[in-house]
C-alpha cells in the first residue's frame, strides 16, 4: 500500500483529488491544510512526512491572492517559496516523489505563441515572483520533482472566477470584462485526474515518473471575455457583457497579457489526453447546477 501525503487539500485542486483518489487503488491517502500543517515551520513539516513512509507528496498549497501579494510579500513568499525547500528537503529524507503545482504567471505574457516549459520566466507581480522562487528551490533541493504549471484554474469549490462571473451576471444588469488578457480556463477535476494518472502510471510501472516541469491547461484558447460568455451562455444567465481592455481595469498586480501554455510534453511523457476548455467549463457548470 502506497502511501500519499496532499498538502493544502482544502483548495480547489486539493478538493477535487480528495473526491477522485478512491481512483487509484492500492494507495492510502492523507490530506492537510493549511490549518492543519504549516508549510513554512520546517520543523513540523518534517514531522509531519516523517510519520509515515510517504511514497509521493502532493502539493497545492499556495497563496494565490494575486493583489494582495503585493502587499503582503513575505506572507506569500514563505508559502509559495521557502515552503517549497522545506517540502523538497523533507521529502528528502524519505526519498519520497513531490508534485507540486505552479502557475502561468511566471511568464510576462508577451509570447506570441504558447509558452513551453524552456521559454524565459520573467514573473512581473510578486505572486508569478514568489512562486518562480518556489519552482526553483524545489528543484535544487529534490531531484523526484515534477512542477505542473497552470491557467485560469476554476472548479465549483471555493472562490475563483467562474463563480464570481455567475454571481455578477445574477447581480448585473451590465457588466464589462476584459478581453484582451488571452490565456485558457482549466478545470480543476482535470488537472486533479492527470496527477493521479501520473502517479498511477509509477505505481504500476507502465509510465515512470520523469522529473521535470510541465504545462497543463484544457485545450484551446479563450479571453476573459469569451470566458464569460461562455459561464452565462451555459446558465442562461442574460447580462450585458461588454468587452474592456485591462488598462480600463488596473488592478495592483499586473496580468500577463497571454499566457497560454504548451502542453505537447506532458502529453508525450505521459500520454494523456486534454479535454477542450468549453467541454470541461460545461461539466464544471453542470456540477454546480
Amino acid at each position: 500500500m502506497k502511501q500519499i501525503l496532499v498538502i493544502g487539500s482544502e483548495g480547489q485542486l486539493g478538493l477535487e483529488i480528495k473526491n477522485k483518489h478512491s481512483e487509484l487503488k492500492n494507495a492510502e491517502f492523507s490530506f492537510t491544510s493549511l490549518k492543519t500543517l504549516d508549510v513554512t515551520d520546517s520543523l513540523k513539516l518534517t514531522e509531519t512526512i516523517k510519520q509515515k513512509n510517504y511514497s509521493y507528496i502532493i502539493n497545492c498549497t499556495a497563496y494565490t491572492a494575486v493583489d494582495k501579494a503585493e502587499d503582503e510579500q513575505e506572507l506569500a513568499h514563505k508559502i509559495n517559496a521557502e515552503a517549497l525547500k522545506n517540502i523538497a528537503q523533507s521529502a528528502n529524507q524519505i526519498k519520497a516523489k513531490v508534485i507540486h503545482v505552479s502557475t502561468d504567471y511566471v511568464f510576462d505574457g508577451t509570447n506570441h505563441q504558447p509558452y513551453i516549459e524552456t521559454d524565459n520566466t520573467a514573473p512581473t507581480s510578486m505572486y508569478g515572483k514568489t512562486k518562480l522562487e518556489g519552482e526553483i528551490s524545489l528543484l535544487n533541493n529534490n531531484e523526484d520533482s515534477v512542477i505542473i504549471r497552470t491557467s485560469w484554474l476554476y472548479s465549483m469549490h471555493g472562490n475563483n472566477f467562474v463563480k464570481t462571473m455567475i454571481r455578477l451576471g445574477k447581480e448585473r444588469d451590465d457588466l464589462g470584462v476584459i478581453f484582451d488578457q488571452i490565456g485558457t480556463p482549466t478545470y480543476a477535476g482535470d488537472l486533479a485526474e492527470v496527477i493521479l494518472q501520473i502517479i498511477k502510471h509509477d505505481m504500476n510501472n507502465t509510465i515512470l515518473f520523469k522529473p521535470g516541469i510541465y504545462h497543463y491547461s484544457n485545450e484551446g484558447v479563450a479571453s476573459w471575455y469569451d470566458f464569460t460568455l461562455a459561464i452565462h451562455r451555459e446558465m442562461g444567465l442574460i447580462c450585458n457583457v461588454k468587452p474592456i481592455e485591462t488598462k480600463d481595469y488596473p488592478t495592483p498586480a499586473p496580468r500577463p497579457n497571454y499566457s497560454v501554455l504548451n502542453k505537447s510534453k506532458i502529453k508525450k511523457a505521459y500520454q494523456i489526453e486534454i479535454p477542450y476548455w468549453l467541454d470541461s467549463l460545461k461539466k464544471c457548470l453542470a456540477e454546480l447546477k
